[in-house]
């Protein structure tokens, strides 16, 4: 029994030795661990997807093997890889094959681009595309409330439908054909949660925002999952270009998570998703109806997978700025009488707040005007305190926190609210901001990064791709240069140190997901997700950061992509 006992400690020595032994060894260039002393090493090893070590390269060396794989950095910098925060795979994948109109600066250039893709395809076929922002152009023709209007688009395309969509997602512009497949007329109506633009006689001017939109929507084809499919896996293989790692989707249904869980079983899901249902806003607010699909969630509870996660709820209390649909407290500068909307009844949302707390979903909630920050600050502050239970790490978030009242501002801390928000929407808003707020209201309580902070708050970073673009290294560099795309430096004294800015980009934002045990550093025991830079974000001159170029990503150990 005695000799039994002692081959058996004997074969579990060996074992533990064995799997001691490293599949990979990374060595020779600064390492940024991101861990709670923010320490730098030399060199790690991985093995079965995971970090089992980290240090000094002499010390590191006992791990290899005869079959681990050597990478020498070459100085090069590795980093966690980056957290995207809040992003929209599907989408992003689907821009690329439609049109893209983000450096359009006319009116008159857009309609050329559409007129040379509708000569491209068959009568009848839709014209989709985005990214248009009528406030970046260099002049803006006869408009109705800040917008143009369909008739030229019209004329010059008048035999396919077209659909474009506004940069901030939040209104769209369609051409008369489109509108007459949507059976619209001058008396098809709307309510407050979104608006139809019409001319002074009620005929439609083309532009659809928030809610409404779902009328011109509703009457494109229904999607091929086949291309569906090749979106998300072209959603994937930018982001993986980016050096990121895992992705917290802003908002998917049933079909998309289809998607998902065809990928995994497929092994073609090489990047984390974490993935925020999306609530239904057209069924529950203009149909009067529940989401079938949430109630299901609500009662199973949520998912959690190395690869797939399903852990948040995706609503949206108001617009955006670009569209005039935040919901702000004071009137816009540039619209009299125009405050913007809420896009779901308060009501609907506390609920959906009380029934998320209880069956453990965070609730991720779209607020960009400072009226539906503060509006939603109240909602959790009233659902938290009534269930301090089910309250004590809860990790609600506020998707944007882009435009806060600044007494509004410390409650975020208070409530233990997260702040999401996107760096990188600074960089291409803040220009042409002020004249829809003014230069105090901006100046006060837009883009209060570093206040936020400084008050306790968590604060976590993305892009919202593909309304912006999802390069992690311009995001990092306006959180830390708060240079707009304009040239200039705006509220100087909101940026954040580059150590923050990076933690807001990978351990913070593992926090926005609960997921912070897992991933977010560079730690024995977590995931060996990894990007490489071709230099040191953290040492380069400010002005040298943009040029920074992701080399290779490391997913679970594995190369998933290698900059050619």
């Amino acid at each position: 029994m005695r000799l039994l006992s002692f081959f058996a400690l004997f074969l579990l020595l060996a074992c533990q030795n064995e799997s001691q032994k490293a599949e990979l060894l990374i060595f020779n260039g600064p390492i940024y661990t991101v861990d709670s002393s923010q320490s730098q090493v030399e060199a790690l090893a991985v093995a079965n997807g995971k970090i089992i070590a980290l240090g000094n390269w002499s010390d590191l060396q006992k791990f290899q093997s005869p079959s681990t794989e050597l990478l020498d950095l070459k100085g090069k910098t590795l980093i966690p890889a980056f957290i995207e925060s809040h992003a929209h795979i599907l989408g992003l994948g689907q821009f690329k094959r439609e049109l893209d109109l983000s450096q359009v600066k006319s009116y008159e250039e857009l309609i050329q681009l559409v007129q040379e893709q509708a000569a491209k395809t068959p009568k009848g076929e839709w014209i989709l595309g985005r990214a248009w922002h009528q406030s970046k152009w260099d002049s803006l023709p006869f408009s109705i409330k800040g917008y143009q209007t369909h008739d030229a688009l019209s004329q010059a395309v008048p035999d396919h439908p077209v659909l474009l969509m506004h940069a901030s997602a939040h209104a769209l512009m369609a051409n008369e054909k489109a509108m007459q497949l949507a059976g619209l007329t001058p008396e098809t109506q709307m309510n407050e949660e979104g608006e139809i633009i019409r001319f002074p006689n009620g005929r439609p001017t083309g532009i659809f925002t928030e809610n409404a939109m779902t009328m011109i929507k509703e009457a494109l084809p229904p999607a091929d999952e086949n291309s569906r499919y090749q979106d998300l896996l072209a959603g994937i293989q930018e982001a993986l270009s980016y050096g990121i790692g895992s992705l917290q989707d802003a908002g998917s249904d049933s079909a998309a998570i289809a998607l998902y869980r065809k990928a995994l079983a497929q092994n073609e899901l090489p990047l984390r998703l974490w993935v925020m249902l999306a609530y239904n806003n057209y069924a529950a607010d203009v149909q009067g109806q529940d989401d079938p699909f949430l109630e299901k969630w609500l009662k199973k509870g949520p998912e959690k997978g190395d690869f797939l996660s399903i852990g948040g709820i995706k609503l949206y209390a108001d617009g955006a700025l670009g569209s005039r649909g935040a919901w702000m407290l004071e009137e816009y500068s540039d619209r009299a009488g125009h405050f913007g909307h809420p896009t779901l009844p308060l009501k609907t949302i506390e609920e959906i707040a009380e029934k998320a707390l209880l069956a453990d979903f965070q609730l991720c909630t779209h607020a960009i005007g400072d009226r539906a920050n503060r509006e939603l600050l109240n909602i959790y502050e009233r659902v938290l305190k009534a269930q301090p239970q089910a309250a004590k790490d809860h990790r609600f978030r506020i998707e944007h926190a882009q435009h806060i009242a600044p007494k509004d501002i410390p409650r975020f801390a208070q409530l233990d609210v997260i702040a999401s928000v996107q760096g990188i929407h600074f960089s291409s808003d803040r220009p042409w901001a002020q004249s829809r707020l003014g230069r105090l209201r901006i100046a006060m309580g837009a883009y209060r990064w570093k206040q936020l902070l400084a008050s306790g708050a968590k604060l976590i970073n993305g892009t919202d791709a593909p309304v912006e673009s999802i390069n992690p290294i311009a995001c990092f560099y306006s959180l830390v240069s708060r240079q707009a795309n304009d040239g200039q430096v705006y509220e100087a004294d909101q940026k954040l140190s580059r150590l923050q800015a990076l933690k807001a980009y990978t351990l913070d934002a593992a926090y926005g997901a609960f997921q912070e045990k897992e991933k977010g550093s560079l730690e024995v025991g977590k995931f060996a997700d990894f990007a490489i830079l071709s230099q040191d974000i953290m040492q380069v001159p400010l002005q040298d950061i943009p040029q920074t170029k992701v080399l290779q990503t490391i997913v679970n150990g594995k190369t998933v992509y290698l900059r050619e």
